[in-house]
């Protein structure tokens, strides 16, 4: 009888603490300040914590409620940690905690040189498919989409750190032209 109260009281705290942490929001859910920079190897160890804590297969015994939560907790540990590691999608993921949209199904506005830039390496990305000397031109337009989205993180970790609403505006856009750049460097990647 002593057992089963203990049991009763341990199941009951185990549900409270793990629907606690269903309510966090991603850098919550690791004890991470919500800020742009996240430490890469520090994010990988606490999601492989999480991991072991939450796992469905700790949870075979429990009770219905416990297994559904830890499933839904499962889940959410691996949605958070796929945005939290992206930088494109963490700075969205940030911006959307300010109530920001960054629009991008709807707003297709971009600044004129920025596209202008972007048709330009389209171009270059396009002239190195069918070079002779592919590899070599492509490791270039590689090193420097790199340097340009590195160059826009920089730009929006100081628009992050100003919280004005002009500097959540720029964050905003640049966030939007880091994701052209993310894709381009994808595409790249395939190519390579």
């Amino acid at each position: 009888m002593r057992l089963r109260r203990k049991l009763f009281r341990l199941t009951g705290q185990m549900s409270a603490g793990m629907q606690a942490d269903l309510d966090k929001n991603y850098f919550e859910l690791f004890g991470l300040p919500s800020a742009f920079d996240v430490d890469p190897a520090g994010l990988a160890a606490r999601y492989r914590d999480l991991q072991r804590r939450f796992h469905p297969d700790r949870f075979a015994s429990a009770t219905a409620p416990d297994r559904r939560l830890s499933l839904q907790l499962t889940a959410q540990v691996n949605a958070a940690f796929q945005t939290l590691k992206d930088p494109v999608a963490r700075a969205r993921y940030l911006l959307g905690l300010q109530g920001i949209d960054t629009g991008e199904d709807t707003d297709t506005a971009m600044d004129t040189a920025f596209l202008m830039e972007q048709m330009e390496l389209r171009e270059s990305l396009a002239e190195a498919r069918e070079a002779a000397d592919r590899h070599v031109r492509l490791e270039s337009l590689r090193q420097r989409v790199d340097d340009e989205f590195e160059a826009r993180s920089a730009q929006l970790r100081t628009r992050f750190m100003a919280s004005t609403e002009p500097a959540r505006r720029q964050a905003r856009n640049l966030v939007r032209e880091m994701q052209f750049l993310q894709k381009l460097a994808h595409e790249i990647e395939e190519l390579e």
